[in-house]
């Protein structure tokens, strides 16, 4: 990721909340004209017997993963104006958000997508329940509520003025 603009950070999921945080994140994006990075980590495998079963499993969730997001930028493109870079990491989610979060400095928020009902927000909004945040640096991590409309997330996401910091004077 070349472009030095500041980036909004998505993690992509198949959960039925996801798309709202998604539109979310794009109409920040389209206010502010900063980028949207969407993150898909393909979790391992169990190792199968064989290297070449798992070789071709390994092929097969990262064929998913692409469709997934190349779906997902399609979505906040229609919905949004906004084009959005896919990241495909292979690993632990966690971790691999961290070291997203740690190596491209850039990213300046996270929005994340929580679940409403029973089964609880999700596993990263659980987490940051009760930790220090997603990482050794801060990043500010707005969560989207599930049970929340179309309208209403897109009511939310209202224009935000983004201004540079007032400059010094002059040294006398």
């Amino acid at each position: 990721m070349s472009d030095e603009r500041f980036a909004v950070l998505v993690i992509a999921d198949e959960s039925e909340e996801f798309p709202d945080a998604l539109i979310y994140a794009g109409l920040i994006c389209r206010n502010t004209g900063w980028r949207l990075v969407i993150l898909r980590v393909i979790e391992p495998s169990d190792p199968a017997p064989w290297a070449s079963i798992t070789d071709e499993m390994r092929r097969q969730a990262q064929d998913a993963a692409e469709s997934l997001t190349q779906r997902f930028a399609a979505e906040v493109w229609a919905e949004c104006g906004v084009t959005a870079e896919p990241v495909l990491r292979e690993g632990d989610l966690k971790p691999e958000l961290r070291k997203l979060i740690e190596q491209e400095l850039s990213i300046k928020l996270v929005v994340l997508a929580a679940a409403h009902g029973p089964g609880g927000p999700g596993p990263l909004v659980t987490q940051l329940g009760k930790s220090a945040g997603l990482g050794p640096r801060p990043v500010p991590v707005i969560v989207v509520p599930g049970a929340l409309t179309r309208e209403e997330v897109r009511r939310l996401a209202l224009p935000v003025a983004v201004t540079a910091p007032p400059e010094e004077p002059p040294a006398a």
